[in-house]
């Protein structure tokens, strides 16, 4: 035993992995990753103290989102306020100490729930809530000394809005989706509904578009993984996906028709899928991860074909590199700090010169920690094979040719001469009338005070109506879903 171990370790590294790499790896059913790759020396490095965000107050809202979104400019957290619903927008140049007397974004009269920027305009950002309402802000670069008011309302949903999310072609083209079980489709320059998306019979928990921008994938709380031609409001695909009570998430593979989604088995192990998007009768693998809680919140890095899973409450993120629907395993960064939120950098934002592959911002109890991600290489020189053309923060489709039917890749830019953030893009919206309609303000008359009343109680009629409505629809549902069911 004692020769045989000798002669080990005088293999070289990587040919004793592939002595003795088996066909899986123990506990987690994921292939060892056995082949020379560029991305099998990953590490993954924390930010010193001073260049993390500290003070930082987060939401203690219970609503699953990833708490944070992150662009080339700033980012945006779900802030902890009285009052109402608000998030901060902080320059990513803030580091240190935030004060505490932030400028917030506070339109919404409850909980923010979930927010995204623009990926072709660093200035304008969207964001959703338990008042059911959807806001477009316009960014400034200089923080100022009072809150910031939005610029578009949408307000439409009848129940609190889960998720926003851009469209990666088209611009000012926004999804957003709510509890009353529907997606929206928005033109937020033009402040107007485009399309309702009807289907979901539960709650939405995760939404995520395609390469192109033509397929909305969804995990919904009946435990089903549906995917959405938007445009037409019709369920391309639709199967049983992981049979837990917990939350699921689903993301792209990069360019193809592949599903990443995470979630949890009857026995509650928390699992990772891989799907076909075609044919969704059955994952093409299913893997389970361990017995923890937290629900694990899925990224792909199309460039370099890693999908990162960070599970909530966990200190640790797992990467692994797919391909050919297979995922191996490379390494995980671990850390003794739960996260209780992540976001990943935009890719033409990264430091080419130090091998930056990936960036994350790790939300903890009043932190924000950025971590880097960089393969170790010792020459000087552009790492073309890395770095490949990224998405770029140019639109290839206007709002109105999407919504027309026309499909576009994403415009590609190199970093081989590194990246600078564009000057900040003007933001018109055509609907600047509706913001001032929808301010409230304080009755000075009895006049006023009747006007008010029967605005409010017009409101209420049509609450009513709108809770009819869906009353009959679920009936509706109710009946179809007995007919389906074998006697």
């Amino acid at each position: 035993m004692a020769s045989l171990s000798n002669s080990f370790s005088s293999l070289p590294s990587l040919l004793l992995i592939r002595c003795l790499a088996s066909s899986a790896l123990p506990n987690t059913g994921m292939k060892a990753d056995v082949s020379i790759s560029k991305t099998s020396h990953v590490y993954g490095t924390v930010s010193r103290r001073e260049l993390c965000y500290d003070n930082v107050k987060v939401s203690g809202n219970a609503w699953d989102t990833n708490l944070i979104k992150v662009n080339p400019k700033f980012f945006s957290l779900n802030w902890n306020s009285s009052g109402g619903g608000a998030f901060a927008v902080i320059p990513l140049s803030m580091t240190g100490k935030i004060p505490d007397a932030l400028p917030l974004y506070r339109g919404h009269s409850a909980a923010v729930l979930d927010t995204d920027f623009s990926p072709f305009n660093d200035n304008l950002i969207a964001s959703g809530a338990e008042d059911s309402k959807v806001f477009i802000y316009t960014i400034p670069d200089e923080l100022g000394e009072v809150d910031i008011d939005p610029i578009v309302r949408l307000s439409s949903h009848g129940r609190k809005v889960g998720q926003v999310l851009f469209n990666p072609v088209a611009e000012n083209v926004l999804l957003s989706a709510s509890a009353d079980l529907t997606m929206k489709l928005w033109d937020v320059e033009k402040g107007v509904e485009k399309q309702e998306i009807t289907g979901h019979l539960e709650i939405i928990q995760s939404v995520a578009w395609n390469y192109n921008g033509t397929l909305v994938a969804t995990t919904c709380r009946d435990k089903k993984l549906r995917v959405f031609d938007v445009r037409s409001n019709k369920i391309v695909q639709q199967a049983d996906s992981h049979q837990g009570v917990k939350g699921s998430r689903v993301v792209w593979l990069g360019t193809g028709d592949r599903l990443a989604t995470t979630g949890f088995s009857k026995m509650s192990d928390r699992q990772v899928n891989i799907w076909d998007s075609s044919n969704l009768e059955k994952p093409l693998k299913s893997t389970n991860l361990d017995t923890s809680s937290g629900v694990i919140m899925p990224f792909f890095d199309n460039d370099s074909n890693m999908l990162y899973l960070a599970g909530k409450g966990d200190g640790n993120i797992r990467y692994y590199e797919y391909e050919n629907d297979e995922m191996f395993t490379l390494s995980e960064f671990g850390s003794n700090t739960p996260q209780r939120g992540l976001a990943f950098m935009p890719k033409r934002a990264l430091n080419v010169n130090d091998c930056e592959i990936a960036r994350a911002y790790k939300v903890s109890n009043g932190m924000v920690e950025p971590i880097s991600f960089t393969v170790p290489r010792k020459s000087d020189s552009f790492q073309a094979d890395l770095f490949p053309d990224c998405i770029g923060d140019e639109a290839s489709l206007t709002a109105d040719a999407w919504f027309g039917g026309e499909t576009a890749s994403p415009k590609l830019i190199s970093l081989e001469k590194g990246y600078t953030a564009s000057a900040k893009k003007e933001f018109v919206a055509s609907v600047a009338a509706q913001a001032a309609e929808d301010i409230v303000t304080v009755p000075k008359s009895d006049k006023d005070y009747q006007e008010a009343y029967h605005k409010l109680r017009q409101e209420n009629e049509d609450l009513k109506n709108q809770i009819a409505q869906k009353d009959v629809k679920i009936r509706l549902l109710e009946v179809q879903l007995e007919q389906l069911t074998p006697a």
